[in-house]
């Protein structure tokens, strides 16, 4: 599997270009922002975008969407349900999909399979995404940390849970 990571925006968020390797159908994981930027590596690469997936809602995860929607219309983009009311998820306006996904879905994109892990507590909806031994965590988990549990949404025992389960 081959993973570009791409920090992205003005909190450094993490952006991951998947694909198979040798394969060009790529899939990106939480478009953060500079959607130039993630146009000009998949044109740069040769890719072909199959979808997008969002790990939660929040606007450092999808300050790219609007603008890769507009360039890229075609392509689906998928968030977990409990994530897709704009009024509280803080997206700033960012949020649009074409598909939502819950636990135990398997979403898949070129030669690449996803499985979807419910992890709320940052936020409502939030996800991991689990393909080979790869896990795409989002704001749930850290290096040393956890993601925030006193925005909007969040909540402490709904996190706790989720550590448990991964």
């Amino acid at each position: 599997m081959n993973i570009q990571t791409l920090t992205l925006g003005p909190l450094a968020t993490n952006c991951y270009l998947v694909r198979q390797d040798g394969c060009s159908r790529v899939v990106i994981i939480d478009p953060a922002a500079n959607s130039k930027k993630l146009l000009a590596a998949l044109q740069e690469q040769g890719l072909t975008l199959e979808a997008i997936f969002l790990t939660h809602a929040h606007f450092d995860h999808t300050g790219a969407l609007r603008a890769l929607h507009e360039a890229l219309p075609a392509v689906p983009i998928y968030v977990h349900p409990a994530d897709t009311d704009e009024t509280r998820n803080m997206s700033h306006g960012n949020l649009i999909y074409t598909d939502t996904y819950e636990e135990g879905d398997t979403v898949r994109a070129g030669a690449l399979e996803f499985t979807v892990l419910e992890t709320p507590g940052h936020t409502p909806g939030g996800v991991v995404l689990l393909c080979g031994e790869y896990l795409f965590c989002g704001d749930t988990l850290f290096a040393g940390s956890i993601g925030r549990t006193d925005l909007e949404g969040g909540s402490s025992a709904q996190m706790a849970e989720s550590l448990r389960k991964l």
